[in-house]
């Protein structure tokens, strides 16, 4: 069921969220938090201030008005940069640091693993992987992925 919450969301003349609450307050540069990213990317959504201040949560994305769900899920693409990992190409070396070679969600590219600690379990059997960059690259399921990626991927787990 779509209930209207008791704000109101839109962008300001810079491209900025702005709140206004039921007091008639506006908040700038409002910006939309997921609770859990990964596992449960549209359950629990918290609009926050600059200072990291909570001023409303969303339960469900889904539970939203289109026009609001489309906003907010259009700041959240703007903001969130995560490349799902489809397969991979090659490894430079099973010593790491090693350069990998994946194709992804956004095509083919490199990246420099630092090390296999940089390789996070996920909540079965998703895997979470930093470039040495800081990017996150995710697994969603890597027993989904061909026989030659599982093999590469085993000698780093």
């Amino acid at each position: 069921m779509k209930v209207r919450p008791d704000y109101q969301l839109r962008r300001n003349s810079f491209g900025r969220l702005e709140l206004t609450d039921a007091d008639g307050e506006t908040h700038d540069g409002v910006v939309p938090v997921r609770a859990f990213p990964i596992t449960a990317a549209d359950d629990g959504l918290a609009l926050v201030d600059p200072y990291g201040h909570e001023l409303a949560w969303i339960d469900r994305l889904d539970d939203l008005p289109d026009d609001l769900r489309q906003l907010l899920e259009s700041e959240l693409a703007g903001r969130e940069f995560m490349p799902v990992i489809e397969r991979i190409v090659s490894v430079g070396s099973f010593a790491t640091p090693s350069t990998w070679e994946v194709d992804t969600d956004r095509g083919r590219t490199t990246f420099v693993l630092k090390g296999e600690e940089d390789i996070r379990r996920l909540a079965a059997p998703a895997l979470l992987i930093a470039d040495s960059h800081g990017i996150q690259f995710l697994i969603r399921d890597r027993r989904a992925l061909d026989q030659h990626s599982r093999r590469i991927l085993d000698r780093f787990l």
